[in-house]
């Protein structure tokens, strides 16, 4: 599906989204559930990633195709292997099956896991045959995907003596590990993170209990750069959102102060709303604490004219694809100079945005949900649009109450 987005209207924004629950808190959820059946779930996201994981849960025997949901991959290597009599085939899409996994398998074969490679070594596909896991503690590098740190630790309360985990290295996406513990503290799980070391402490059973999932910030972050790019006295209100999130993208609020947007929390949303011009004329941030928003940012600041200088992005390259390639391939085509390294982003300042582009998206949701808000600037063309469902699928009909102008094109 290739869609065209323009935007004619010249009144200020002032429109009002409802934003279901964050992917990466619903993730975390469903496989607590499955491990604690007396735990329930309100505002769970929507997304296929969130799908294709309660899907994957429920299958004990034979192929588990995950597609592109990396998380999933992730979350149910660990989940399969401490199963005991469960084994299944976890597999997913040809790019997935380019995304190295070894490093999990090797901590959970340690553990006493039995897991193969059904192809190449370090990848999927993995033949997994759950086993009751012995080991109570692990080694690991810490500037690999938390996802893998996510993992073990999501499923360290169901081993006998529970898990100590220690972290060699700069640990990456810390606020997604913090996020980890957080929803297993709230159904009494104990733990401790200290310093580079986890412990999660055993738990046979809890209390019944409903886990709220917030809306995603995620999503929130192509709302901030719409109004980025919007006249000021625009605004938009999302939900529902709070102020002590879990979420390590929240920190748009403070980033996006820079530039000209002010976040204010009302009644369990958040009203983001254009108050002055941007107030730097560059971006300079590490985000490894927060990767999944750069794209989003490098769009927004090209938008606006500013230069960018973004760090701490040495995940990205094994993401849904290569995005800091594919971020290079596709601000040039607007006509920006754009230099990457293995870990780094860097736009120079430009008033020169070319018109009609067509954005090719790489089978990555960011990549087409990121460039969506420059049809406010210059009219663009989005290849393979429906790819946003793997997080968003309401992205579309949202951006139409806000009013961009979207058809279909063949």
């Amino acid at each position: 599906m290739k869609l065209s987005l323009s935007f004619t209207s010249d009144t200020l924004l002032d429109t009002a989204i409802t934003i279901t629950g964050s992917k990466s808190e619903t993730n975390r959820m469903l496989l607590l559930q499955a491990l604690y059946p007396s735990l329930s779930i309100e505002n769970a996201s929507n997304s296929d990633d969130a799908e294709a994981m309660q899907k994957g849960l429920g299958i004990t025997q034979g192929k588990v195709d995950i597609h592109h949901a990396g998380t999933a991959m992730r979350f149910l290597t660990a989940f399969f292997a401490t199963q005991e009599g469960k084994e299944v085939t976890l597999t997913g899409s040809e790019r997935m099956q380019q995304r190295p996994i070894g490093v999990l398998v090797e901590a959970l074969r340690h553990l006493g896991a039995e897991i193969t490679y059904a192809a190449k070594e370090g990848y999927p596909p993995l033949v997994i045959k759950g086993t009751v896991v012995s080991g109570k503690k692990v080694r690991l590098p810490a500037d690999v995907s938390s996802q893998y740190i996510s993992a073990l630790c999501l499923m360290a309360p169901g081993f006998p003596e529970g898990l100590q985990i220690d972290l060699e290295g700069k640990i990456t996406s810390v606020p997604y590990i913090k996020m980890t513990l957080a929803l297993l503290n709230e159904i009494g799980v104990e733990t401790v993170f200290q310093g580079n070391q986890i412990t999660v402490s055993p738990k046979a059973k809890v209390t019944s209990k409903t886990l709220v999932a917030e809306s995603d910030w995620s999503a929130a972050s192509y709302f901030y750069s719409i109004v980025a790019l919007s006249d000021i006295g625009s605004k938009i209100q999302l939900s529902t959102y709070k102020k002590a999130s879990l979420q390590g993208d929240s920190v748009l609020q403070e980033i996006y102060q820079d530039l000209g947007v002010r976040t204010l929390f009302q009644n369990g949303a958040i009203v983001l709303e254009k108050i002055a011009v941007a107030q730097t004329d560059k971006l300079v941030l590490d985000l490894s604490n927060a990767p999944d928003i750069a794209q989003t940012l490098a769009v927004t600041c090209f938008g606006l004219g500013l230069g960018t200088h973004l760090t701490g992005l040495h995940t990205l390259p094994i993401k849904e694809t290569d995005r800091l390639g594919a971020m290079k391939t596709e601000l040039e085509k607007f006509g920006a100079q754009v230099r990457i390294d293995h870990e780094s982003l860097r736009v120079a300042p430009s008033n020169v945005i070319k018109r009609g582009v067509i954005v090719d998206t790489y089978n990555d949701h960011r990549m087409a949900m990121a460039f969506a808000p420059l049809a406010l600037k210059e009219g663009l063309m989005i290849n393979d649009a429906g790819v946003v469902s793997k997080s968003y699928p309401d992205f579309w009909k949202d951006l139409k109450k806000v009013g961009f102008e979207i058809t279909e094109v063949s």
